[in-house]
This record gives structure tokens, C-alpha cells and sequence, in this order.
């Protein structure tokens, strides 16, 4: 079983802000997944949906929390998602947790709208949603997937607003033009999921970073 996370807060005034984006561009997978869509889910405070890829299944979760507080949805499903795993730490095996089958899908800044990135094991980067499930799972070994909110100049460019006009930034909506980009890379995220969840964590990072 997968896990997949789409980050965003919940309610109507937060629908097509740019820190909805995990929502957002989960929404096409779920269309082609899911008939019934999501569901409320009170345990899991979240709008949760199960389904399949092939053999691959996977359950959809939607955090009904506000951004900061994202790992509550995950508290009591811990002992599902986070596994004890051996590594090796400079030559040295040694036991660390592991969540593998967890994908978490959410904004990012620091990539240039219309641009994506999978990575595994890392750090948050400030983003307080992965701060909050962090904490709940007490590891970073789960998959991200990163997609780009930074607006752009007329060469392509990244532009980050200044640290002042940041907050506003994320929580202020796309333009239409910008939410057709969205819309085009929720396409991509849909590819990115499929192979994950049919052929390995692997095979996705090498055909789609």
C-alpha cells in the first residue's frame, strides 16, 4: 500500500492558492483513479480515497488540518507507513526508519512554476507542512514530490519575492494563466505517480527529474 499526501489548507478561500499546489496537482490523478473521488475521513481528519495501479494499491490523503499541523493525519497510521529498515552509515549497518511507500506532494518556492522534482530523504526546506509530518513520523525517508510555484522572468528566470511579500505570495492565488500551467504539470505529476506506484520509487526519479 502507497500512501499519497497532497498538502494544501482546507476550505474554499484557500482553493487555487499557490500553497494548495499538492492538492491541486493530485487532482488529475484522483479524476483518473478514483470514480467516487474523496471522501471525509474523521479518524484520519483528512479526505481520504483508496484505489489501485495496476496491482500497486494506494490511498489518497488529503489533510483537512491546516498546513502546520499535516502530520496529524498521519498519527494513527504510523505504524503502517514507517518501517525499520538497515543501513549503513559510514561502513557501519545501523537501524533507521524508513516510509518508502509514502509520497507527499507540495509547493516549493524554490522551483520555477510549471517545474517538478522527486527527491527522498531530504530535508523540509522550511515548507511546514513537511516539517509537521516529519515530526509525526519521526524520519525524513519518505517521497517528495516538489512542484514549482516561483514565478518566472520573460527569459525564464527564477523570481522569488523578497522575504516581506513571501507569505502573501504563497497564499495568494494563481491567475488563470498561471492555474492552465498547473493544470499542464498535474499531467506530468499523474505520470510521475503511475510509474511510481507500478514499477519503484527508482524508475520514477530517473524519468522524471
Amino acid at each position: 500500500m502507497f500512501y499519497i499526501i497532497g498538502l494544501g489548507n482546507p476550505g474554499g478561500e484557500y482553493e487555487a492558492t499557490r500553497h494548495n499546489t499538492g492538492r491541486l496537482v493530485l487532482a488529475n490523478f484522483i479524476k483518473e483513479n478514483l470514480k467516487n473521488g474523496l471522501e471525509p475521513n474523521k479518524k484520519l481528519m483528512a479526505l481520504t480515497g483508496e484505489g489501485k495501479v495496476k496491482k500497486e494499491e494506494f490511498m489518497i490523503i488529503e489533510p483537512e488540518t491546516f498546513m502546520n499541523k499535516s502530520g496529524a493525519s498521519l498519527k494513527t497510521l504510523v505504524g503502517k507507513i514507517v518501517k525499520k529498515k538497515k543501513i549503513v552509515v559510514n561502513g557501519k549497518k545501523k537501524d533507521a526508519l524508513w516510509a518508502e511507500n509514502l509520497i507527499v506532494l507540495h509547493d516549493d518556492i524554490d522551483l520555477p512554476l510549471g517545474k517538478m522534482k522527486m527527491t527522498f530523504n531530504r530535508g523540509s526546506g522550511g515548507h511546514k507542512g513537511v516539517e509537521s509530518i516529519m515530526r509525526t513520523l519521526k524520519t525524513e525517508a519518505f517521497v517528495r514530490i516538489k512542484v514549482g510555484i516561483c514565478p518566472t522572468t520573460p527569459s525564464g528566470k527564477p523570481k522569488k519575492p523578497d522575504n516581506k511579500k513571501l507569505l502573501d505570495f504563497i497564499v495568494g492565488r494563481f491567475s488563470p494563466k498561471e492555474m492552465e500551467i498547473v493544470k499542464k504539470n498535474s499531467k506530468k505529476v499523474t505520470e510521475t505517480l503511475n510509474t511510481l506506484l507500478a514499477e519503484g520509487v527508482s524508475n520514477a526519479m530517473n524519468g522524471f527529474n
